[in-house]
């Protein structure tokens, strides 16, 4: 198990970053919360039935585990993968943007969203270039 390549290094880093925040949310929700923009009240006066520290808590283990996908993937030289997430890392960008234009999300959860496009386009533009040799 090795990464081979840039698309290998592209999806290896993207796994890592993936893990490490999925891993800042597991240990501190509200931390991450933060980070992302969102307004921190605490446990204690949070209104029955919120939910969001549960679902920052989901959310995180998503994505550490795929971050861990991501590793694997990159360890193992996965190209089939590497092309999947492509599309889908730009369709997560849509989404987040939407969100955040529509005044769903604060103006700094934008980064989420640009951190998913910047890393399939460059994974999209390291699987290219690797495929058409010059």
């Amino acid at each position: 198990m090795k990464i081979r390549d840039t698309s290998g290094w592209t999806m290896f880093i993207f796994g890592i970053l993936a893990i490490l925040f999925g891993t800042v949310g597991l240990i501190r929700p509200e931390l991450l919360l933060s980070i992302l923009g969102f307004e921190v009240i605490d446990r204690a006066q949070r209104a029955a039935g919120d939910y969001t520290v549960v679902y920052a808590t989901a959310a995180s283990m998503a994505s550490f585990n795929m971050g861990i996908y991501y590793v694997l993937a990159a360890w193992n030289d996965l190209k089939k993968f590497y092309t999947w997430t492509v599309p889908f890392r730009t369709l997560t960008f849509a989404i987040f943007t939407t969100i955040v234009l529509a005044g769903i999300a604060p103006t700094r959860f934008i980064a989420v969203g640009i951190w998913e496009l910047v890393g399939g386009l460059a994974t999209g533009a390291a699987l290219y270039t690797e495929s058409h040799p010059r």
